[in-house]
């Protein structure tokens, strides 16, 4: 698409502008095949990302391929749709146009679904040695960290630095957090023990830092206190109340007390998308977009905002939606519908019904055999949580090649407690105060 491309559409249809190929943006574009307009998809990678299994490639259980699909092949018999692998950069409302890295596009509807990012509360700056999970890479870069920690353990001669390798500290006890502690925990205890030679693995210590006074606090505390419960039989040392002041190459300081760690894991918060920046309109909190109840920006009806970028007004949820797939599944297939009735009767936004979020209920995962779960008034946890959450994760998993490999490395998983993707990709430096010598190695004696 050239620089003075405004016409994305044939003549006369209707153009439809979605920004981002995530959960929201993708159920709107398939929610308008054969709708009497002309779709364009922006997204700047080329693949729809599962996001709620990203924590297992981060744990070395599967690899990104499995959890990811090109967005051109789930659209490739959608005729009236075109994927594009560009940024939008910024929207100009007056105008009706998004300028992208490769130029500017024209709309008569736009669907903004561009997610969250990491927010570190002011400390940006925490990033470089504390990585989030949101995106492939940022598994990649965690899957790195922990691996080549056990990798510098095995070779380190101070026992205290060697102590510190194998600390692993996950900030934030949501969803993420959890899973990803149960998971490092599950590594350690039960994965890669006979792998090596110097160090007992076992002996890791993965601590979760949660700064409200109970995990998983979007859930009921009946469930949070299950979660806590099978969190600590496991090993991991849970900390509530913890609020953490800095973070270094060295570890964190957890209201000023310093904690040595080889590995630091965020999972903590989350922000809007900065392109809600360039619409021009005051955003809450979290940099979220207010809409209304036809999820549509205040005086431009052509303007719908998806998913974690949008904040909708619900009395059930006070802070907003929860941050999960589901809203923006449900808001893309609504917005779908709404414009596909517009485009039919033209009627610009008069008289749309109002959206309605059902809430499908919460779950997370712990570990092997344990989890919660919450649906309608129920409450449930362990096997029985366990595999369904399993079941639900490979029933909206996109493609049936992706759900059989799924299905197989969790059963190779279960039985032999085998994750396949431990891989250390990009050559990271080594980092050891000083080399195990040879007599050394020798007075630690047979690990196995």
């Amino acid at each position: 698409m050239n620089r003075s491309d405004r016409s994305l559409a044939a003549a006369g249809r209707p153009r439809v502008v979605i920004v981002g190929g995530g959960f929201g943006g993708l159920n709107a574009a398939k929610g308008l095949r054969g709708a009497a307009v002309d779709v364009a998809l922006f997204d700047r990678n080329n693949y729809h990302l599962f996001q709620p299994l990203l924590y297992q490639v981060a744990s070395a259980v599967l690899s990104p391929a499995e959890i990811a699909e090109p967005i051109r092949k789930i659209l490739s018999s959608q005729r009236n749709c075109r994927v594009y692998l560009n940024g939008v950069e910024a929207v100009d409302l007056d105008r009706r146009a998004v300028r992208h890295e490769g130029g500017e596009a024209g709309y008569d509807y736009l669907v903004l679904a561009t997610g969250a990012t990491h927010s570190y509360f002011g400390n940006d700056h925490w990033a470089e040695h504390a990585p989030g999970l949101k995106t492939i890479d940022d598994a990649l870069e965690i899957r790195r960290r922990v691996l080549m920690s056990f990798e510098e353990a095995e070779q380190e001669a101070d026992p205290d630095v060697r102590r510190a390798k194998l600390t692993f500290v996950v900030v934030g006890a949501g969803p993420t957090g959890v899973e990803l502690a149960g998971a490092l925990q599950e590594i350690a205890a039960r994965t890669v023990p006979r792998d090596f030679r110097n160090i007992d693995t076992t002996t890791a210590h993965v601590i979760l830092l949660e700064g409200a006074d109970r995990v998983l606090p979007g859930m009921d505390p009946a469930s949070s206190a299950r979660a806590c419960r099978d969190l600590g039989r496991l090993g991991v040392d849970v900390r509530t109340g913890a609020r953490v002041t800095d973070v270094t190459a060295d570890g964190v300081r957890i209201d000023g007390r310093s904690l040595a760690a080889g590995s630091v894991l965020w999972a903590a918060g989350v922000a809007a998308s900065p392109l809600a920046l360039s619409l021009g309109v005051e955003l809450d909190a979290r940099g979220r977009v207010p809409v209304g109840p036809d999820l549509a920006l205040s005086g431009h009806p052509e303007v719908f905002v998806l998913g974690d970028l949008a904040q909708v007004r619900d009395d059930r949820f006070p802070d907003g939606l929860p941050g999960v797939a589901q809203p923006a599944i449900q808001g893309g297939r609504y917005v779908a519908r709404v414009i596909a009735a517009e485009t039919r009767g033209r009627d610009d936004g008069a008289d749309r019904p109002a959206f309605r979020y059902v809430d499908k209920g919460s779950m997370a995962t712990i570990g092997r055999n344990r989890a919660v779960a919450e649906i309608g008034r129920h409450r449930f946890g362990g096997w029985f949580a366990w595999l369904m959450w399993g079941l639900v994760h490979i029933l909206f998993l996109i493609g049936y090649r992706a759900k059989v490999a799924v299905m197989w490395n969790w059963l190779w998983n279960y039985l032999f407690f085998a994750k396949g993707a431990r891989l250390i990709t990009g050559s990271p430096p080594l980092r050891i105060t000083r080399t195990l010598r040879e007599d050394e190695v020798a007075s630690l004696g047979p690990r196995h």
